[in-house]
């Protein structure tokens, strides 16, 4: 008899929609299967969801703050039921991007150099600081945001206007600006699953290049990369997966610069949606969409 699987989705972060696509491409593939699924919102009513429907296993549909950032797992933890994705430990860790980076650094794994800025400085030594730590462009993004929600590339000209435009986060990373590739790793448990290239038509690969099929964003796969420098980002992406504590399957989002790899950031909870890289990814390496899903359920099985 197949399991009854409860698939959380939505949420209250700025990922929302995001988080639904993902809810809903996934009950379809596992309805399709013979899976008795059940959709819900992370609301005040999950205790009495979780009670009335006893899954015997909970899919994390959720992306963004709340869903990906180690809250909604401490909550999952109380019911004694498996759920998909990484733990409350490396969940919070990668979604904090000072914190994830400071783990990259100290296992020698190369990321853009940074600095974090907190609204208590002035404009003009907030200049001051970037110019004595790396020069313009510079890429301006909140600590606990995917998708690359509110992330912008900023010159002198621009980047107090875009700082004061995000002063809700309160702290924000201020990041040098790697130019060079967009290339994607995904992780499956501790097996290199693949990795993709993307070419966005728009400055940089970002929420609208993700999501909206008319950015036309070209994804390449294989990618055109030497096997020996393939083989090191597939490497680098396995190591940040294991330094972070992530479990089931992650996305490392890449910069290929002067032929270094840049690691930007590990993604726990990557999207499952018709544009999503992971499933794309998974394909290419003969592992149908419905097989990924399973292979993520079996493993969340396997935490408890």
């Amino acid at each position: 008899m197949k399991k009854k699987v409860l698939i959380l989705s939505g949420g209250i972060s700025k990922e929302r929609l995001i988080s639904l696509d993902t809810g809903q491409q996934v009950a379809k593939e596992l309805k399709k299967n013979g899976y008795k699924i059940k959709i819900s919102e992370p609301d005040k009513n999950l205790e009495k969801t979780i009670k009335n429907f006893k899954p015997s296993v909970i899919f994390n549909a959720l992306h963004g703050q709340f869903g990906e950032d180690g809250y909604i797992q401490s909550v999952l933890e109380r019911f004694k039921i498996p759920y998909t994705h990484s733990g409350v430990i490396a969940s919070s860790l990668a979604m904090d991007k000072e914190i994830s980076k400071k783990i990259f650094i100290k296992n020698k794994i190369k990321t853009p150099k940074f600095i974090t800025y907190s609204y208590d400085m002035s404009a003009l030594n907030l200049i001051k600081k970037i110019k004595k730590n790396f020069k313009f462009p510079v890429v301006v993004k909140p600590l606990n945001e995917g998708s690359s929600v509110n992330v912008y590339i900023c010159n002198e000209r621009n980047i107090i206007k875009i700082v004061n435009s995000i002063k809700d986060y309160k702290k924000i990373m201020i990041e040098e600006f790697i130019g060079g590739r967009e290339i994607q790793v995904a992780i499956m448990g501790h097996k290199k699953l693949g990795a993709i290239e993307l070419k966005p038509k728009r400055k940089f690969y970002d929420y609208e290049a993700k999501y909206n099929a008319k950015a036309k964003t070209v994804h390449m796969i294989p990618v055109d990369l030497p096997k020996n420098k393939l083989k090191q980002v597939l490497n680098i992406a396995l190591k940040a997966h294991k330094a972070i504590g992530c479990t089931g399957v992650t996305r490392s989002d890449f910069k290929f610069c002067d032929g270094n790899f840049y690691l930007l950031e590990i993604n726990t909870q990557p999207g499952m949606t018709k544009l999503s890289l992971v499933p794309e990814i998974a394909a290419y390496n003969g592992i149908s969409f419905i097989e990924l899903i399973e292979w993520i359920l079996k493993d969340a099985s396997k935490k408890k």
